[in-house]
């Protein structure tokens, strides 16, 4: 007992010690002004940040947020990645920490005496008018299961039906008249859908079930087969993988050319995650391994992106170390990866495409980040939709920005039929109290580069999460169809004091194509 108590009561010293000297080392800013002292530490914080910040992200740039963000939201979250704990407003260093108190200091001046006070936001250059689309609702609507929460849209170019996903694990097929029938109910939402056709298989889908749509590390989510034609689906249902890290993604190919079909998941997850890669064995059972064991991959696209003959992949990853890498098959069952663009962890990566905007034969990337449901939830002046043209070598410059608050999502296609690409565009997080036209867009290509913005007025039918582009209604021309998830709430709508003013139980809408061409 005695030792005990010697023990506990040096503990309690070390404690009040080493609070009384970060307490000292911390007030030395001298209230809301930097000191003299303090002046040194900014290039000090300048090179700490480059090196402790990077080893998990690119390091942010102190101007990307402001002040108050900075010192009240995203030090705070990040303290506890290098170990320390909050206390008093500061933080309190242990034998677990992997930075010293005066390092930290050191950072933080970095960060909060750097940053602005203020973010200036662009103003909005575009047009409010309906350009080449009209609106088409669904013909009845069913409340029964509440508010609309539409989490997939996909067109199937096999039977030429729309379907959609929603958090309930409710998988819907929808005619061109838009009135739907229940296909399957999951046991947890539907965020995707790949449509296949074989000759045993002739209407065939691989649906991604997320297991728990918050977000969390928790292994719920799976990936199964179903044939779209059979009359007892749940039968014929094939699990091709399960305990995936909250998947959001996935395609299909066969990757080791063995005849055998091979599947890529992309597992969001939280703070864990990964890139998998899903290969089928002869005996058709499947083996799961890691790509790119990294949080936030959201978007894979698969190509043979060298002209070698097999099929690689790009992806896009999300969370924390934000860009887009490319995966060339190595062709003993592995990949290569490079990076092509880096971002921020503040962006809120949230799409991209590989398209060729400018028809010089390499693909170039259509991004959007607008993110806003994490730390920093204010409206940042670099969200919306990017292009950066491939100056070759796989070497990328931007070219085009359009600022859209909470942008989460942009799609290519000759909407016009004038022989260039244009651009749909949703925001899920827009400005809703002053701008909430800006949820949806339509960027007309008017000349090399050069876009027309179009703020199509249908803020008022839903909140738009999912899109998708096809011939919906079957007349020869590209149609855009929406999926709301409606609901609001805290965490959901950053503004205060803001109540949604859209239909909260449409599940989808579809903007035909009226142009005569």
């Amino acid at each position: 007992m005695i030792k005990k108590q010697k023990w506990s009561a040096n503990k309690i010293f070390l404690i009040i010690l080493s609070v009384f000297t970060i307490l000292v080392a911390f007030n030395s800013c001298g209230g809301d002004g930097l000191s003299s002292s303090d002046e040194k530490y900014l290039a000090e914080g300048k090179k700490l940040a480059q090196i402790r910040c990077s080893s998990c992200h690119q390091a942010p740039d102190p101007s990307l947020l402001d002040k108050t963000t900075w010192d009240k939201s995203i030090l705070p979250a990040m303290a506890p990645k290098f170990g320390l704990r909050p206390f008093m407003d500061d933080y309190l260093v242990s034998s677990a920490s992997t930075i010293s108190a005066a390092d930290w200091h050191k950072i933080m001046v970095y960060y909060k005496y750097s940053a602005p006070d203020k973010l200036i936001i662009p103003k909005p250059e575009a047009v409010k008018d309906w350009a080449v689309f009209s609106l088409q609702r669904p013909q009845k609507v069913d409340t029964a299961n509440g508010p609309a929460k539409t989490t997939m849209v996909t067109y199937n170019v096999n039977d030429k039906h729309l379907y959609t996903g929603d958090a309930g694990g409710n998988f819907y097929k929808w005619d061109k008249d838009l009135q739907s029938t229940l296909v399957k109910k999951f046991n947890s939402a539907v965020v995707d859908a790949n449509f296949f056709k074989t000759a045993a298989e002739p209407n065939g889908a691989v649906i991604t079930c997320v297991g728990i749509l918050p977000p969390n590390d928790r292994l719920k989510g799976k990936m199964i087969s179903i044939g779209l034609n059979s009359r007892s689906i749940d039968k014929d249902s094939l699990l091709i993988t399960d305990s995936l890290p909250r998947p959001v993604k996935s395609a299909y190919a066969d990757f080791n050319k063995d005849g055998l079909m091979d599947y890529v998941s992309c597992g969001f997850g939280n703070n864990q995650g990964g890139l998998y890669l899903v290969q089928q064995r002869a005996n058709h059972t499947f083996i799961r391994k890691p790509i790119r064991a990294m949080p936030g991959p959201s978007q894979v696209y698969i190509s043979d992106y060298n002209n070698d003959g097999w099929p690689d992949m790009v992806c896009l990853f999300a969370q924390a170390d934000e860009g887009v890498w490319l995966f060339l098959n190595d062709k003993k069952g592995g990949f290569t990866s490079q990076n092509l663009l880096h971002f921020p962890p503040v962006y809120g990566s949230s799409s991209f495409e590989m398209v060729d905007f400018n028809h010089d034969g390499k693909l170039d990337i259509l991004y959007t980040c607008g993110d806003n449901n994490d730390y920093s939830p204010i409206f940042k002046p670099y969200h919306g939709v990017y292009i950066f043209t491939n100056t070759g070598n796989w070497k990328f410059k931007q070219t085009y920005f359009y600022h859209i608050n909470g942008c989460s999502k942009a799609m290519a296609a000759d909407f016009d039929k004038d022989g260039d690409l244009d651009l749909a565009v949703i925001a899920f997080f827009p400005n809703f109290k002053y701008l909430p036209t800006e949820g949806f867009t339509y960027h007309e290509q008017t000349s090399s580069g050069k876009f027309k913005v179009h703020e199509i007025p249908v803020n008022t039918e839903g909140r738009w999460l999912a899109m998708d582009v096809n011939d919906i209604d079957q007349d020869g021309d590209l149609d855009i169809v929406l999926g709301n998830f409606s609901i609001g709430g805290e965490g959901l709508i950053n503004q205060k004091d803001y109540k949604p003013n859209w239909n909260m139980y449409q599940p989808v809408i579809v903007l035909q194509n009226t142009l005569k061409k």
